[in-house]
């Protein structure tokens, strides 16, 4: 046999490592390298979709922090406070992705989610390199979370979902709470970018992310129902609102929301820290799982309709502490701070 064709052979395995189809031949491998990659402003380049006003902030803190920052949103002018502090604008997900180690999403509604990391042309998982990691931070459908670390398994990356609960002002403070679902040493090792934005907890495999920020949808729904109430039965029983408001804040009926939202309903400042089209989607998926279940949660079924009625007033737009107007107009009331 000539040498050269010897030595050819003899390199082989070694070429097919390197040039196989990283889809199936190397998965594996592929994705210990996300488990293992450190991750460091110096080492890690960072993607981020979606600048809303959860997204605008919690990309910020990135910025702060030293990493390098390719973002796109598809109102462009959402991206220029991240831009003037130096980060890069892409013009698709796929080139967001082709440019980053690790991807972030914080978009809307599932169908989204399912377009900027699914479509075959411009989507996230089109543009990754193997080895590297899409983290979607939308509230979204478990199933869809479940379907999209499938497709990132595929080919050779990670997708973890990590919603987050803690509103603007979580956002602002990086003080959010993050509920991490699917590989736990690959979410780990992501622990220096979630820091970044709050305290992140792991939740278990693909799409328990997502279940664990349902269930505190749930919660916060029917305490935002138990809040409005208590405040215009305060209103019309000629109680101070403020007073009572501090009153009951140190006791047993104290809550996040109340700490959050009491004060800017009184102040009548119904400006979206959380937007209401956005919770009624989430209370939507949160009922589509019930169902899918068999379970009946009637307190989450009547906070879902009060703020259906907000969007039949077109105040989709106001934030979630809006539902004190829906509770005024079904008693023909008014709160004065």
């Amino acid at each position: 046999m000539p040498p050269f064709l010897l030595r050819s052979l003899r390199r082989l395995p070694k070429l097919l490592s390197h040039f196989g189809s990283p889809r199936v031949t190397s998965a594996m491998s592929l994705s210990t390298d996300t488990l293992t990659r450190p991750v460091s402003p110096d080492q890690t380049r960072v993607g981020w979709i979606g600048t809303g006003v959860m997204g605008l902030a919690m990309a910020s803190h990135l910025l702060s922090a030293g990493y390098s920052l390719t973002v796109f949103s598809r109102t462009a002018s959402k991206t220029q406070p991240l831009l003037d502090r130096g980060a890069t604008s892409a013009a698709s997900p796929r080139a967001v992705a082709a440019a980053s180690d690790v991807v972030f999403l914080m978009v809307g509604y599932p169908s989204d989610v399912r377009a900027v990391t699914l479509d075959p042309t411009s989507g996230v998982l089109s543009g990754l390199s193997p080895g590297s990691v899409v983290v979607d931070m939308t509230t979204s459908d478990p199933s869809l979370a479940s379907e999209i670390a499938a497709s990132a398994e595929a080919v050779g990356c990670s997708s973890v979902d990590a919603p987050v609960s803690g509103g603007d002002r979580g956002a602002r403070n990086a003080t959010l709470s993050i509920f991490a679902g699917g590989n736990e040493t690959v979410i780990n090792n992501l622990s220096p970018l979630f820091k970044c934005m709050g305290t992140v907890r792991y939740m278990g495999g693909p799409g328990l992310g997502q279940r664990a920020k349902l269930g505190n949808q749930i919660v916060i729904a029917s305490t935002m129902v138990g809040l409005v109430e208590g405040m215009v039965y305060a209103h019309k029983s000629g109680l101070d609102v403020a007073k009572w408001l501090e009153a009951i804040s140190t006791g047993a009926a104290g809550s996040k929301s109340l700490d959050l939202y009491g004060k800017r309903m009184l102040d009548r400042d119904m400006a979206a820290g959380f937007y209401v089209h956005h919770f009624v989607k989430d209370l939507g998926i949160c009922l589509s799982e019930c169902q899918r279940m068999g379970l009946a949660l009637p307190g989450l079924a009547l906070a879902h309709q009060l703020y259906v009625s907000l969007l039949a007033h077109g105040e989709g737009g106001l934030g979630t502490q809006a539902l004190i107007l829906a509770v005024e107009r079904l008693n023909n009331t008014c709160l004065n701070k």
